[in-house]
């Protein structure tokens, strides 16, 4: 049976998840949230998502592409959380927002990559990062494992005063994200190269006289700040001063491509 994974990524964790699971599992095709159009044709029996945790839950674009899908009712559904630390509820999250769609979420996990989130500082130290790719690929074998089999397994989550406490945090915010890029600002490293324009998965970002301009639809990503080859594009006060990150094995050309 072939497995379709349904990825969202900015900065490339999760793209590089879904790359590294789907080398594991064989029959199986990836697709970009931020650019699928047309399901038509495709016998989605197993379907998977790999996105990245956001406030600790789901990010909106997810939720939204799980709405657009008409008579989605697969045999297996499957769902990875990447995030830097804290799965808190997200795929309770999800779990229950399927439940809604009349869609079973089978098993869910968490894997743990470098935090992209640079307004709380910039990344862990290479060897750090080195040891968490390690890890998530040990993580990923026993994934593919389960996944081969077609087995149900509990839902992978944090601790109950993180879940409730970081649940709440979600709610609050989750509408509100799109506003959140009133901090961004460009500074004069800025070439009007329009690479920030080209990898936003949410095509927030308009270039006029030549500067990037954000127009409230934000999803909070960074994948403008993070892959600007220039390091013009900042957030707030503090990332002057931040060294940047997207995964290392991930291209800026896939990244274009996807989004």
């Amino acid at each position: 049976m072939t497995t379709h994974i349904f990825y969202y990524t900015g900065t490339g964790n999760s793209l590089w998840v879904a790359k590294k699971l789907a080398e594991k599992l064989g029959n199986c095709h990836l697709h970009s949230l931020s650019k699928i159009k047309d399901l038509a044709g495709l016998s989605l029996k197993k379907v998977g998502f790999v996105f990245p945790v956001y406030i600790w839950g789901v990010p909106v674009p997810v939720l939204d592409f799980i709405d657009s899908l008409q008579n989605f009712g697969p045999d297996y559904c499957f769902a990875i959380a990447v995030n830097g630390g804290q799965v808190a509820n997200t795929l309770v999250q999800l779990k229950k927002y399927l439940k809604t769609k009349g869609v079973r979420l089978n098993s869910g996990f968490s894997v743990k990559t470098p935090s992209n989130y640079i307004p709380w500082g910039g990344p862990c130290p290479e060897e750090a990062q080195q040891k968490l790719f390690s890890q998530a690929l040990v993580k990923l074998d026993a994934v593919a494992d389960i996944l081969l089999n077609d087995k149900s397994r509990p839902l992978e989550k944090g601790p109950l005063w993180q879940n409730i406490l970081f649940s709440g945090f979600y709610l609050m915010s989750k509408n509100h994200v799109h506003e959140m890029d009133g901090k961004f600002w460009v500074n004069e490293n800025c070439n009007s190269c329009k690479i920030c324009e080209q990898v936003c998965p949410a095509h927030n970002i308009s270039m006029i006289s030549g500067k990037p301009v954000w127009n409230h639809q934000c999803h909070q990503c960074f994948a403008c700040l993070q892959w600007c080859p220039q390091e013009a594009i900042q957030y707030g006060k503090k990332t002057p001063g931040y060294q940047r990150y997207h995964h290392p094995e991930i291209k800026l050309s896939e990244i274009i491509k996807t989004n």
